[in-house]
């Protein structure tokens, strides 16, 4: 038998157990998901993007 994974929340660093037995990992709990919910929706966290390329109607 293996041991079970461990990983630390997202938000917290509490050590969650990576299973069936934990319904918000890889947040230890309901609270540290909706702090992190919340964060990206104030746009706190950002995906780094390449710039649009202008767009030709008439190509050469």
């Amino acid at each position: 038998m293996t041991s079970p994974t461990i990983v630390p929340c997202p938000q917290c660093k509490t050590p969650v157990r990576w299973g069936p037995d934990s319904p918000y990992r890889p947040f230890c709990s309901e609270r540290c998901k909706l702090i992190d919910l919340g964060q990206w929706a104030d746009e706190q966290y950002r995906v780094p993007a390449t710039p649009d390329l202008p767009f030709d109607d008439h190509p050469d």
